[in-house]
């Protein structure tokens, strides 16, 4: 019989025979669900406490413009699909979401260090994800650009090159879009893959793999 491609389930069905790899699963996805509710209750405290109004020299070019609808599209709609392609690759799976996971814990650092205001003019961001997690409309999550970095994250670990090209695309029509409504400073935005990148490489190193997000053969040659 000839040989075919491993499938989606060959995959899982492969990878769940290893206990560590079970084990890394399910603790990834508890911690992952612990960091979004301590990061939600932690907005609240960010949110009321005050801070400062930056001054953006590229802000101050132009009028807000409300992106909200494509905003919204692209970052989830988009990181839906993303998580939908990563499944067929387990390992890469478990690696997105810790990357995510420090993410988010870098996300904290910085905003707690950097009490910042929204910026003059903003439109408020029409997230109904945001309002539901914390239970009212947030402004101050700003340093650094949540949406943009995310996407990024996408990017890095995509497993194909047009997927990725096209996830890249994504990254820089929101951060571009979360600028033009004034949600984010410029330098939120400029630093946010930045601050993905650190996060991937840092879960990557501790993955002992080299630096691309590549499939641990695991399945053999299915006949």
């Amino acid at each position: 019989m000839e040989n075919r491609k491993p499938g989606w389930k060959d995959m899982w069905k492969a990878c769940l025979q290893h206990k560590t790899f079970k084990i890394e699963l399910v603790l990834s996805i508890v911690a992952l669900y612990a960091t979004l509710h301590f990061f939600s209750i932690f907005l609240l405290f960010a949110e009321d406490r005050p801070g400062v109004v930056m001054f953006d020299p590229i802000l101050d070019l132009y009028d807000a413009i409300d992106l909200s609808i494509p905003i919204f599209f692209l970052t989830y709609v988009i990181l839906l699909a993303g998580l939908i392609a990563l499944t067929y690759h387990p390992r890469c799976f478990v690696i997105a979401v810790q990357s995510y996971i420090l993410m988010v814990i870098f996300r904290m650092i910085s905003i707690y260090l950097t009490p910042i205001e929204a910026p003059v003019g903003i439109i408020v961001l029409q997230d109904p994800f945001f309002v539901m997690g914390t239970g009212k409309v947030i402004l101050k999550d700003l340093f650094f650009s949540g949406h943009t970095a995310t996407l990024f994250l996408l990017f890095l670990t995509a497993q194909s090159k047009r997927v990725k090209i096209f996830f890249l695309v994504c990254t820089v029509l929101v951060g571009t879009f979360v600028m033009l409504q004034k949600v984010h400073y410029s330098v939120d935005v400029f630093i946010a893959p930045f601050m993905a990148f650190c996060a991937f490489k840092i879960v990557m190193y501790f993955h002992k793999s080299q630096y691309k997000c590549k499939e641990y053969k695991l399945l053999r040659e299915i006949k």
